[in-house]
């Protein structure tokens, strides 16, 4: 009888140990609900913030005919193709299709 106890406790908890942490791995790895709403709220500041710097530049070229702006020339098809890319790609997310 006494070898039994930790016999069945090997057999019993091993297994037990390794599935926890199996799932834990594996919840740990997902984007959770919050997270996806985070992810959406910077993506909308990063758009927003990207339309104040094309005013910005636009403005401060249009006092400096020699002001260059060093960044992404504003709506060139070449940069909006990715952001409609991912924008598409959330809208398809919420269910919406554009």
């Amino acid at each position: 009888m006494e070898d039994v106890v930790p016999v069945l406790a090997v057999l019993l908890g091993l297994p037990w140990i390794i599935m926890h942490y199996i799932t834990k791995w594996k919840t740990a790895a997902t984007i959770t609900t919050d997270d996806e709403a985070l992810l959406e709220e910077l993506y909308s500041l990063a758009k927003r913030l990207d339309e104040r710097m094309d005013t910005v530049e636009r403005l401060v070229a249009s006092d400096n005919p020699e002001f260059k702006p060093a960044r992404l020339i504003a709506d060139r098809e070449e940069d909006n193709a990715p952001l409609r890319e991912l924008d598409r790609l959330l809208a398809g997310k919420k269910g919406v299709r554009s």
